[in-house]
């Protein structure tokens, strides 16, 4: 492999976030990869998704939302996968990427997205505040083997995965569970996030463990203004699909242009809404500083009560029932006379749900109607910027403009079996160029088998500069002990793989989650070594995986039928 071949292949195995960031092919290679793993199978056989192929599209969606929900949470921090450091990275990345570009854009070498969302500074954020400013995280993204994994953590008593583990999960589990088709998902990076797209009914966004329909999404509550600030307030860096992939970076671009054109237009429309009372009532729930401008008025016993609009609010909180939607008139009888006005307030703008203003019309046609009723709102020119921004998100996405590749989408569907679906997969990973995915000519079904540790059919070498570069956590874990203490630690762990037949785990994946088969705690044992810059051997015999060190010799006994190829 040359440089760039062996970074991309390598970074297949720790899914850092900036490693995908830079190879945008690996995003799509690890849904593959959790596609190939037997684990989200196993979900088909749950109760709770029982008669689930009678479901309509939009309720299966909502049936793996759920238990996503139950059995997995949202996992970030510092110790779990470690820290790096940014010339560490730039030297690596270097003769292929434009670091300029890279810290405009990324957030671990200098980002700092959009003030309005980020009022503090973005390493004190993330944590980073504490340790030198060169110093940035690993955040691996995880396979769903490693998500199940969790649970063996002190503290854990599920599943757990950062954002782009969850996005990834989430592709998987919709195809495999919810029969979506891989042609409607398309997944999403922006500096600081990751969520997908479902094309399906009016478009689903998944966002971390949740995720938002339409209707949710102009509904004003907390839990949406959280999801939507990725899109409102950062660039769009790249975008995967089974088609490929398109990247803000890149003049290059692989996905299908129909594809993307299809995609642009169906998040378009969802980013987009005609506005009635409802939706007016929940941008001044989202934007609670303009609801001081309002009054709110409706009829009681005959007569008009006025009250305060975020007084009228108020009265939201620990009630099932809100302003704006069909239990709004319960919501009026819950309040107290001493709130209620008989005669309007002065200096607010009067609204009421029966006003003309607020029969559905287009966001441009309510937007004038707004200014002719309420002149002297012109006045408070920021209200109208924010209304325009909820009821009308422009999502900053990839240009357009872009040198089209010509590429084969993956074309696998929910009707095969895990097997059948490999067996095809393991097809594409040499065949003719005309079915790869980028101008390098390199496969995202072959990178699949990288990201799923199919070691019985991956190159060695890659595997252990991941290992050996990449894995920190593993190191400092047993920093105070000598190597025969570290075996001994290792001996006492379940001799057991979180990865089913010959697929392998990294060294931190082995300390994080305290098991291994023989064979990853011998590789975890020379990561800790070769740190040190010790002289170690291998041997292996049937069964038995051997490190030697001077005179020592550490033995381990594995069940994978693996030859080690240094």
């Amino acid at each position: 492999m040359n440089r760039k071949s062996l970074e991309k292949y390598s970074s297949a195995f720790t899914l850092s976030d900036m490693e995908i960031f830079i190879f945008p092919e690996l995003l799509y290679a690890l849904v593959l990869s959790n596609i190939m793993s037997p684990e989200i199978w196993k979900w088909r056989d749950d109760p709770w998704f029982a008669g689930i192929r009678k479901m309509g599209p939009l309720k299966k969606i909502h049936r793996v939302k759920q238990y996503v929900m139950d059995h997995y949470n949202f996992n970030l921090d510092l110790e779990t996968w470690g820290l790096t450091d940014k010339q560490t990275e730039i030297n690596r990345f270097s003769e292929f990427v434009d670091i300029d570009m890279l810290s405009r854009s990324n957030a671990l070498f200098g980002y700092e997205g959009d003030k309005y969302y980020f009022a503090m500074d973005i390493r004190r954020h993330f944590g980073l505040d504490k340790f030198d400013s060169d110093i940035i995280p690993y955040w691996k993204t995880e396979t769903v083997e490693a998500m199940n994994a969790f649970r063996y953590k002190p503290n854990h008593p599920a599943g757990a995965g950062e954002c782009v583990s969850l996005a990834c999960l989430y592709a998987a589990a919709l195809f495999i569970i919810a029969e979506v088709p891989l042609e409607k998902i398309f997944l999403m990076g922006t500096p600081l996030h990751s969520q997908n797209f479902i094309m399906v009914d009016e478009g689903v966004l998944t966002n971390n463990r949740r995720i938002v329909t339409k209707s949710m999404w102009y509904n004003g509550t907390e839990l949406s203004a959280l999801a939507r600030r990725a899109l409102e307030h950062e660039q769009v860096t790249y975008i995967a699909h089974n088609t490929g992939w398109i990247h803000s970076m890149y003049t290059e671009a692989t996905i299908d242009q129909a594809a993307y054109a299809a995609f642009r237009e169906k998040l378009t429309k969802f980013l987009e809404t005609e506005v009635d009372f409802e939706i007016f009532m929940n941008f001044l729930r989202d934007y609670s500083r303009h609801q001081k401008l309002f009054q709110l008025c409706f009829q009681c016993h005959g007569c008009n009560r006025y009250i305060q609009l975020e007084k009228a609010f108020g009265y939201e909180h620990g009630s099932k029932n809100r302003l704006g939607d069909k239990t709004g008139r319960k919501l009026y009888c819950e309040m107290d006379e001493e709130d209620l006005y008989l005669q309007p307030i002065d200096h607010r703008f009067r609204i009421y749900n029966e006003d003309e203003l607020f029969d559905l019309k287009p966001y441009a046609a309510f937007i004038e109607t707004l200014k002719q009723n309420f002149p002297g709102l012109e006045s408070h020119p920021d209200f109208f910027t924010d209304l325009k921004k909820f009821v009308h998100t422009v999502p900053l996405l990839p240009s357009a403009n872009k040198e089209f590749t010509s590429s084969h989408p993956i074309k696998i569907t929910p009707d095969q079996t895990r097997l059948e679906i490999i067996e095809h997969l393991s097809s594409l990973r040499h065949a003719s160029p005309v079915t790869r995915h980028g101008s390098d000519g390199q496969s995202i079904a072959d990178l699949a088998f990288y990201a799923g540790r199919f070691m019985d059919s991956c190159d060695w070498e890659p595997f252990f500069k991941a290992a050996f570069e990449r894995n920190p956590v593993s190191i400092q874990q047993f920093r105070d002990l000598d190597l025969t203490a570290i075996h001994g630690e290792l001996q006492s762990w379940p001799n057991e793989s979180i990865y089913d037949g010959n697929r392998l785990a990294l060294p931190d994946e082995v300390v994080n989650f305290r098991r291994g088969d023989g064979i990853e705690k011998a590789i975890t044992l020379m990561n800790i070594a070769k740190a040190r810059h010790l002289e170690v051997s291998w041997e292996q015999h049937a069964g038995i995986v051997s490190m030697h060190y001077g005179q020592e010799k550490f033995n381990f006994t594995t069940l994978k039928n693996l030859t080690i190829l240094f």
